[in-house]
């Protein structure tokens, strides 16, 4: 009873801090808020579409324009320039105009109708991946269909039925189906990691936040005997407010994520929230590691920021994870996001059993237990004055 009471001064006492500083409340709560919704309105296309493609046509003839409207109409591709030559071409990809050039050479039209095979090519600006991948795509797919078309047709005209025709132009048929992102939605890949990642870095700033201004402001002797001088429940009492504030915000980033931008959830909800509260819970201890080891507000916000940073680069998103070297997959295990990540694509994307995930769950808990060897060097923070007032 004892305890109980001291950590309720504490909570208490918090929550009055809380209250009183407008930094406190924007740190935790207004900027997470508006960083979820700014990515959110960012990437609310999904995909990138109707990128600007210029068109040379030198052939200029009904198929050539049947294939212009054909590459036309495509997700991607969006027919935003006929040009008269490579070299203005060239200038508008230099200055970023448009993203390719598809050339149609003279004769087209005349070597199809005289069964000779003719080139079509296309210049792709290759400094982004991914509207790389989709304009080659679109576009290879275009001219595919619009050349098989028209092998369909001189088949048929040698008496074959449609059915027949295309069976001899295509004896092996190839098909695809895409698993648990049937709609190559690239929403799914980019808020998944973006959101946790903004979530963690204000969890990490605020514990380390709420702890070192303590130390700042010379009031860590009181905030201390206020736990009745035990540096465990003065931890406790001080972050678990903003637990519940940041378990509050992860819920409303599941929300966003699985109600507004539609992410699947094929697999155990329980887990998938009781992930989320642990996540919360090792970034704060993580937090509480960098302060205590440092003592000093501005360095431990440096180190605190830079770490966090650095998660969304090992999380296995941005590259796979196993593909990385053997040291870069064990420095990527330092980061709980890491294992958040896999949780959430197991259970939300996968729907995989609980028993291959639960895993991923306990080594994010090992977290958990980072204050424990730092927990004297706090309590030395609070009780020695020559720690204090520093920046």
């Amino acid at each position: 009873m004892k305890y109980l009471k001291a950590f309720w001064r504490v909570f208490i006492r918090e929550i009055e801090i809380f209250g009183s500083h407008k930094s406190f409340y924007r740190l935790s709560l207004g900027l997470p808020i508006l960083s979820f919704l700014f990515f959110v309105v960012l990437f609310h296309n999904g995909m990138p579409r109707d990128m600007s493609v210029a068109v040379l046509d030198r052939d200029n003839t009904p198929l050539s324009r049947q294939l212009t409207r054909m590459i036309d109409a495509t997700p991607s591709a969006r027919i935003a320039y006929h040009i008269t030559d490579m070299m203005e071409g060239e200038r508008m990809m230099k200055e970023g105009k448009i993203d390719a050039i598809v050339y149609i050479p003279d004769g087209l039209e005349k070597d199809i109708y005289s069964a000779t095979q003719c080139d079509v090519v296309a210049y792709i600006n290759d400094l982004n991946l991914v509207k790389n991948g989709m304009l080659t795509k679109d576009i290879q797919t275009a001219v595919t269909t619009f050349s098989s078309g028209i092998q369909i047709q001189f088949l048929m005209k040698k008496g074959l039925s449609e059915k027949q025709a295309y069976d001899q132009m295509m004896p092996v048929y190839y098909e695809k189906h895409v698993l648990f992102n049937p709609y190559v939605n690239y929403t799914y890949y980019l808020l998944s990691i973006f959101l946790p990642v903004m979530l963690l870095i204000f969890v990490v700033i605020s514990t380390i936040f709420t702890i070192g201004v303590e130390l700042k402001n010379g009031t860590a002797g009181a905030w201390y005997a206020t736990s009745g001088y035990n540096i465990w429940i003065a931890v406790a009492g001080k972050l678990t407010p903003y637990t519940v504030i940041f378990f509050a915000l992860c819920m409303l980033m599941n929300t966003i994520l699985f109600k507004y931008v539609g992410v699947p959830m094929n697999g155990s909800v329980p887990l998938f929230f009781l992930s989320g509260l642990v996540f919360v819970l090792a970034y704060q201890a993580i937090g509480v590691t960098i302060v205590s080891l440092l003592g000093n507000l501005r360095f431990a916000l440096s180190i605190g920021g830079g770490y966090s940073v650095l998660a969304f680069t090992f999380s296995g998103l941005t590259f796979p994870f196993l593909a990385m070297d053997l040291p870069l997959q064990i420095f990527g295990c330092l980061f709980p996001l890491t294992f958040y990540v896999d949780i959430f694509i197991d259970q939300a994307m996968r729907g995989a059993p609980v028993v291959y995930t639960v895993h991923y769950l306990l080594y994010m808990a090992i977290f958990l237990l980072l204050p424990l060897i730092l927990m004297p060097r706090l309590k030395r923070l609070c009780t020695d004055k020559k720690f204090w007032g520093k920046l």
